[in-house]
């Protein structure tokens, strides 16, 4: 996606110590908060999103502002609603120093887009069950709360999203 402001484009192994920064700042900032934060960020699992070209980030001029991952498939989490029709945004982290700039709205247009163009009915994402703020604000943006699931401790889950309870949220394409 391309505008006269920004730019989403894939990260790239370059872009690697960004990233890594990225997530430690945003982990500090979400702690000293008050929030639940990732205890450890799944790094083999970052890489493979950035090999198999699923994680983004947002560009303004030389400027990093947010990055984000998607998934075309997410059983572990999603279960039986995991039909193949749905764009799953995951492990979105905005660079502190450009919040309050509305990323996460780039971010979700931007899903739309990609959704639509592709055919998928659904755009989904988890989060913290006990983070009855961010959930709230998830909804802002037209977000339905499906409910709460425990997540397992299988391998192909990222270490940071196994043994958690997390609300699902989904916005249905054909409802807009």
């Amino acid at each position: 996606m391309n505008t006269a402001d920004f730019q989403i484009i894939n990260t790239s192994p370059d872009d690697w110590d960004t990233i890594r920064m990225l997530f430690r700042k945003a982990m500090e900032l979400q702690g000293k908060n008050g929030y639940k934060v990732w205890e450890k960020i799944d790094e083999i699992g970052l890489k493979r999103d950035i090999e198999n070209h699923l994680q983004y980030k947002i560009m303004q001029n030389e400027d990093l502002l947010c990055i984000f991952s998607v998934q075309f498939s997410d059983p572990f989490i999603w279960r039986e609603r995991d039909k193949g029709d749905a764009i799953y945004l995951h492990r979105i982290v905005v660079n502190p120093d450009f919040k309050g700039q509305k990323q996460f709205e780039k971010v979700l247009n931007w899903a739309r887009q990609h959704a639509r163009q592709n055919n998928l009915k659904y755009v989904r994402m988890d989060t913290w069950a006990e983070n009855a703020k961010i959930i709230d604000y998830y909804k802002t943006f037209g977000f339905e709360f499906i409910g709460i699931h425990q997540t397992g401790n299988e391998p192909e889950l990222p270490i940071q999203n196994r043994n958690l309870e997390v609300a699902l949220l989904e916005m249905d394409l054909h409802e807009e």
